[in-house]
């Protein structure tokens, strides 16, 4: 068991935060941020295919406890939920946000604010959901927060399309990385997510974040601090590649990796437009998928 002391606090009183705040927004005047690598200048207003310029858009904070139990504790994930995204999910559960932007553009200062509130909240844990595109400002944002007293660690609650040279910036900076690990196949993902090498991209950010902070550990309370949660939702006729996925996890990361397979799968958004994904996964399949993850050798699961 680890000490809830995060990693970025360290970094801080190097001045070594500083730099990684500065180097990550002069990536938004060409922005190459994700692997989108859209080449737009964000600061100056303009946006590429995450619709954000120079402000992240924030469409709520809360002490949230639906998320998987190593975050919650008894007092909650502080999540803080980023509107817009850098990918296209047909199927997204979340798609007034990520799709229709609702939410506010907020300045860092505002969104300092915010995470210091949700420690004063006592929830466990920041919790940045969809931080993506969005990765220079919640530096900025974080530069203030601690310097007000912040210390609670930070969760990186991704969809899992992430680029190796951002996620190298936040090496030491964030305590848990939580990503979605949605496909296997190349042509699924441009199907159903307009992206198709999110596989490949997908597993190179995976190993990138476990060789930063390495399988989950918890606090005396059970609490997670530190270390890799990997999310994998079932969809209708294996069309996740869940048997590959799991394999990748066991023989390429770790059989310690922390697993949440999750079956709440349902249409969602243009989902209906899809088949088969304009049905809920059946028992059978939510066993199958569960049954192969054991097959491959893991055995942490959120359930």
């Amino acid at each position: 068991m680890e000490s809830a002391y995060p990693s970025y606090l360290a970094l801080h009183e190097t001045g070594e935060l500083r730099r990684r705040a500065e180097t990550a927004r002069a990536l938004l005047e060409d922005c190459t941020v994700c692997p989108r690598l859209c080449h737009v200048n964000r600061l100056a207003g303009k946006t590429g295919r995450c619709n954000t310029g120079p402000q992240a858009r924030v469409c709520s904070a809360q002490s949230h406890f639906g998320e998987e139990p190593p975050l919650i504790g008894s007092h909650g994930s502080g999540t803080i939920f980023f509107s817009w995204c850098n990918l296209r999910c047909v199927f997204c559960q979340n798609a007034e946000l990520s799709a229709h932007g609702i939410g506010r553009d907020l300045s860092s200062h505002a969104i300092a604010e915010l995470m210091l509130d949700l420690q004063a909240q006592r929830c466990h844990n920041i919790n940045f959901v969809s931080p993506t595109h969005v990765v220079p400002q919640i530096l900025d944002a974080l530069l203030i927060a601690v310097e007000q007293g912040l210390h609670i660690p930070l969760v990186y609650n991704t969809g899992g399309y992430d680029r190796i040279e951002t996620l190298q910036l936040l090496d030491g900076v964030f305590d848990i990385y939580m990503p979605d690990m949605k496909y296997d196949a190349p042509k699924t993902a441009e199907h159903l997510s307009g992206i198709p090498n999110y596989p490949e991209i997908n597993r190179a950010a995976v190993r990138e974040m476990h060789r930063q902070v390495g399988d989950l550990e918890f606090d005396a309370r059970g609490v997670a601090t530190r270390g890799l949660l990997v999310r994998h939702l079932v969809l209708p006729q294996r069309l996740a590649g869940t048997e590959s996925i799991m394999r990748f996890l066991a023989e390429e990361i770790s059989r310690n990796t922390y697993v949440n397979i999750m079956d709440q799968y349902r249409p969602c958004h243009d989902a209906r437009q899809f088949p088969p994904l304009d049905r809920r996964i059946t028992p059978a399949e939510y066993r199958e998928a569960l049954q192969t993850a054991r097959n491959a050798g893991l055995h942490r699961f959120a359930r």
